[in-house]
């Protein structure tokens, strides 16, 4: 029963050499591409300028989903 499981678990290193196959060849890295921050840190100036309502809205989206996981709490726990 030993003899099958050293066998099962042996590396993969191992079983190459056993069976002689030669070892793997290793790939290639995969290169990220580079992030540029000041090409879109100026993207988003130009459109915050284009557009200055874009910051009032997204606060107003995040104060609507507060109010309401409030009243969902509230509502689900009976609070009030």
């Amino acid at each position: 029963m030993y003899g099958n499981t050293s066998v099962l678990i042996m590396g993969e290193v191992k079983r190459r050499k056993n069976l002689g196959i030669p070892p793997r060849e290793k790939t290639e890295d995969i290169k990220l591409p580079q992030l540029d921050k000041k090409a879109i840190q100026q993207k988003v100036r130009s459109t915050l300028y284009k557009y200055p309502i874009i910051p009032f809205l997204f606060y107003g989206a995040a104060i609507l989903i507060l109010i309401g996981g409030l009243f969902y709490v509230f509502k689900s726990f009976n609070i009030a």
